[in-house]
């Protein structure tokens, strides 16, 4: 079962992750919501991360305090 957050104004976005490449030949792992499930949804927010809202009520992952 994917992880779903429900915004303040009542949307649901499941949340996902994805490695890219980067210029410099590393790898880094991007976290994102969308509205539905694709490939790379997680079943639960990663260690270290919180959920937090922008002002216009869209999930975003923060590293937790």
């Amino acid at each position: 079962m994917a992880y779903t957050h429900t915004n303040s104004k009542g949307k649901s976005y499941i949340l996902h992750s994805r490695t890219t490449q980067l210029k410099n030949g590393k790898e880094q792992t991007i976290y994102f919501f969308a509205k539905e499930e694709k490939d790379g949804a997680l079943d639960a927010v990663p260690d270290g991360y919180e959920v937090a809202e922008t002002k216009n009520g869209l999930p975003v992952l923060k590293k937790a305090k």
